[in-house]
């Protein structure tokens, strides 16, 4: 059976996004200085040959054991969950062809047809609530697995139903000091995890838990 996984950056103090990091100031990213914040969480990922494949940056980049995780992840990928916020963003900033190339389907009250781009990504727009995203996202994937892509409220939500199965969490040395927190709004008892992996790359810590 497919699994439900957690694949996120996250700062050493525990926040998936910077403030400021919003769509009102989505034009100016010097604003609390979210685009700097925003860099320095996800650098370890810019210059990784897969992912410089994956959006067609060109040739070039580094291979080694955080290019091999990258591709191991996003390969087992069968179909991706996130929220509105998530995907106005990436509206604005992902490329016509994008970066998922799998269905995703998006938590929102609005109603929107689906939204096909180039290269096999298809946005479904979700009213339902997340079970029935989930639901949706199961078919689609079949034997591959189900990434719950963010943001943070989208992600408590399903660990919030008991439906995670692993978190993978690329932790970056960068403080915010203030953004949207991974871990809030949390129901007790909350799932249990252990730790399963732990790779140590030049620009962040990965580590994958599982649920026990």
């Amino acid at each position: 059976m497919s699994k439900v996984f957690v694949n996120i950056g996250l700062s050493l103090d525990g926040y998936m996004a910077p403030e400021g990091m919003t769509m009102e100031h989505w034009e100016t990213p010097e604003y609390k200085n979210w685009g700097a914040k925003w860099g320095a969480l996800m650098a370890w990922i810019f210059n990784q040959q897969y992912f410089r494949e994956n959006l067609k940056l060109g040739p070039g980049g580094e291979t080694g054991p955080v290019n091999d995780l990258l591709r191991s992840t996003t390969e087992r990928i069968g179909a991706n969950i996130m929220g509105k916020r998530m995907f106005e963003q990436g509206e604005r900033a992902w490329p016509e062809e994008a970066p998922f190339h799998k269905p995703v389907y998006v938590l929102t009250h609005e109603k929107r047809e689906p939204w096909v781009r180039p290269g096999g990504t298809t946005f479904h727009f979700i009213n339902d609530g997340p079970e029935r995203a989930l639901e949706l996202a199961r078919e689609s994937a079949g034997n591959r697995d189900i990434r719950i892509a963010g943001g943070a409220d989208v992600i408590q939500q399903y660990l919030a139903m008991g439906v995670v199965d692993e978190l993978e969490i690329a932790l970056s040395p960068v403080l915010f000091g203030s953004g949207r927190r991974l871990f809030e709004n949390l129901r007790e008892p909350g799932p249990q995890f252990r730790i399963d992996r732990v790779l140590d790359g030049p620009a962040a810590t990965h580590l994958r838990y599982v649920r026990q």
